[in-house]
């Protein structure tokens, strides 16, 4: 199928062929027939991807301090790379979409194949979309017309932020398409309108729909005409929905606001607040998050939990249904908007010259009448008769940062790569001249060329997904963590033990060049030692799904297990006990500030402190380890310093946390045969160990591991 992307590092505006989309779980599959673009919001991606560099740091100051202290404690080439990584990753464009049911995730109930709907999605013959993100279309409704659902669900909830009353004298600072839908819906809601807009076409529509509409290059002083409008009481209230980068839209608005007015901002606007422009009159102001309550909410909706309609009456779905209900009954006559219609293939009529564009609404028609398929080629390659071939199931950032420049590096053969949107991965693919991109995992499990699987998909993913790739009697590559639960982990050794496969886990740290010169100092000895490793591991917010313990196990299970592997490795020993002791007067089981105790087999002990409170100026990682009257010394992966070893210097390099050195390991290993990289009873320990750090937490007590 073919997508609209846009390229963020050279600017290009690109129609991709790509996979179809497999339905995913609460989600349904729509065959697109109209799509409507955004030029106000399309305009500003496109013209952020087409700046350079220093443009485009100038618009995100934020980023660039992030990216100034990971130079501080990781060094320059890994963040540029990191950087770069970034802006290799293509925008979807679109987000206004009418088609057809044409598959339905499993947990959807409410729509049937064959059903019309609207929805957020991108400009795409097909598009996976949340449930609570898709809306039925009434039969009397076109394609055309219901396309214009989501930017009418923007200014609606606007307008309900605002919340006007009958008879109230309402302005709209900008009458592109949002902004006349919301100065209609206004007009619908019994207001007064006032409309302002510099193009004369949007001031003619506006006052064809009954709108007081306004050029203020024609010599208009807008604060005088509102004024005058209302008699010198001023509006009740303001809705912006114009994109400028001027502070003076805002103090204006303000400004033509009768005594405690209220100021709505839908667009994109300078912010240099003046304190006396709201001061005096106690002017309200807002900011309006998209299509109404539910957005970015993963809850609402990825997972498909509805707010009861008694407590939330107007969610972003509720706003769709009544957007359509509008056109459907007349109130809301959005053809008029309708500026051109063209061929998803003449994409570039639209998208080649955006800022000169004068068009209001642009409708792209699909005629997508081709067969859809789960997988495309790429490049031409036989894998036949070759042993280490890969596929890849997972196209996200660590995929793309960490896991295909070190593949790359060591020529290996990666026949697939897969991602459930189809996207990322044929990106993924071009970039690293993979064969075969697909959205549909299962075709890598079939092929019988590939012998071995990496697993980088999120958390709750992982032990499914080994289980299929053993009884495929694949060799298995995962990222941490292997399973989430004892039952998980139960299930993947008993398949484990009916197969003759490795099974290996994205344990790195071991095999960095650091970690084995360290333990080479320490020697092959049983003598016990004392470690403290530290990872400042920087803040991540509550909502990330990292932290929802069923998807992603929390940041102990799921990133904390690497420092128990590496303290394994050191020891030489199996973890026998874990104590874990939180952050905070009454720590729950979920947390990320917390010192973990480990007690081995031979006697060493080991405390892990992982830490989310820390400065990312700081060096992230540190490693300090204690055996018989010596110390060595670990820093962020770059300096070793190390006291009491004879013989054995300093040393400092470029950081490396052993990456490229395990999967070389790995892909030798597959080819050549012999012993796993890491013995899997080392990961089943450290994997009981994680899960019995939770359980030390909840019962404020060491637990012995078995």
């Amino acid at each position: 199928m073919k997508q609209i992307i846009q390229d963020l590092k050279n600017g290009e505006t690109i129609l991709e062929e790509i996979p179809v989309p497999t339905p995913k779980t609460g989600s349904v599959l729509i065959k697109t027939k109209k799509s409507l673009v955004s030029l106000g919001t399309e305009r500003m991606l496109v013209e952020f991807g087409k700046a350079n560099f220093i443009s485009k740091a100038r618009q995100q100051p934020d980023k660039v301090k992030m990216v100034m202290d990971k130079v501080k404690t990781d060094g320059l080439k890994p963040t540029m790379d990191a950087v770069f990584n970034k802006l290799n990753q293509p925008l979807p464009l679109g987000y206004c979409n009418v088609g057809e049911v044409a598959a339905i995730g499993k947990g959807v109930t409410e729509f049937n194949v064959g059903d019309r709907v609207a929805s957020n999605g991108n400009h795409a013959e097909y598009v996976n979309i949340p449930k609570n993100l898709v809306a039925k279309i009434p039969d009397n409704v076109t394609d055309e017309e219901a396309a214009f659902t989501v930017i009418g669900s923007i200014g609606l909830q606007g307008i309900r932020l605002l919340d006007p009353t009958f008879g109230e004298t309402i302005v709209v600072v900008g009458l592109g398409l949002i902004g006349l839908v919301t100065a209609e819906l206004l007009l619908a809601n019994g207001c007064n309108v006032i409309g302002f807009d510099f193009d004369p076409e949007k001031v003619r529509i506006a006052n064809e729909k009954g709108i007081v509409a306004i050029n203020p290059g024609e010599g208009t002083n807008q604060v005088k005409f509102v004024e005058s409008y209302t008699n010198g009481t001023g509006a009740d209230g303001v809705i912006i929905t114009a994109s400028n980068k001027s502070n003076e839209i805002i103090a204006q608005s303000a400004q033509m606001c009768r005594k405690r007015g209220r100021v709505i901002l839908v667009g994109v606007i300078g912010l240099n607040i003046s304190r006396s422009d709201f001061y005096e009159k106690e002017i309200s102001f807002q900011v309006s998050c998209s299509y109404g309550p539910g957005r970015y909410d993963e809850e609402y909706e990825q997972k498909g939990n509805d707010y009861p309609i008694g407590y939330v009456r107007w969610t972003e779905k509720r706003n769709f249904e009544a957007i359509l209900n509008a056109i459907s009954k007349g109130t809301l006559k959005v053809k008029p908007l309708i500026t051109e219609r063209i061929s998803l293939r003449d994409f570039q009529k639209i998208y080649g010259d955006m800022g000169n564009s004068k068009s209001i609404a642009s409708i792209l028609e699909y005629d997508n009448t081709e067969e859809p398929v789960s997988t495309v080629g790429i490049i031409n390659k036989s894998f036949e008769g070759k042993k280490g071939v890969i596929g890849i199931i997972g196209a996200g950032n660590f995929t793309s940062s960490t896991i295909l420049p070190n593949l790359k590096k060591l020529n290996a053969e990666v026949k697939y790569i897969a991602s459930s949107g189809g996207l990322s991965s044929t990106i993924m693919a071009k970039r690293h001249s993979i064969a075969n991109s697909t959205s549909n995992y299962k075709e890598i499990l079939d092929d019988g060329d590939v012998d071995l699987v990496f697993i980088t998909t999120k958390h709750n993913m992982h032990a499914p997904m080994v289980l299929e790739a053993l009884k495929a009697n694949k060799g298995v590559f995962v990222e941490k963590p292997l399973a989430l639960t004892e039952e998980e982990l139960e299930s993947i050794i008993s398949e484990y033990n009916n197969q003759n496969v490795n099974v290996s886990v994205g344990f790195n740290r071991r095999f960095a060049p650091l970690a084995k010169r360290m333990k080479k100092a320490l020697g092959s000895d049983d003598t016990p030692m004392n470690i403290v490793a530290t990872m400042n591991a920087g803040f991540i917010p509550a909502d990330v799904w990292v932290h929802d313990m069923e998807v992603g196990g929390g940041r102990i299970i799921g990133e904390a297990c690497h420092y128990i592997d590496l303290c394994t490795y050191f020891t030489g020993s199996k973890v026998i006990a874990v104590c874990m002791n939180a952050l905070g007067i009454n720590p729950e089981e979920n947390t990320d500030n917390t010192s973990i105790l480990l007690r081995y087999e031979n006697g060493s002990n080991a405390v892990i402190n992982y830490f989310a409170n820390g400065s990312k100026a700081y060096s992230k990682e540190r490693v300090e380890i204690y055996s018989q009257e010596r110390t060595l010394i670990m820093d962020n992966w770059r300096k070793m310093k190390s006291y009491g070893f004879k013989g054995e210097k300093n040393s400092s390099s470029k950081q490396d946390k052993g990456h490229f050195n395990q999967f070389q390991e790995l892909i030798e290993q597959q080819q050549k045969g012999g012993h796993a990289i890491i013995p899997f009873d080392e990961i089943v320990n450290t994997t009981k160990a994680s899960f019995a750090a939770i359980e030390s937490l909840k019962l404020n007590k060491w637990i012995e591991v078995k």
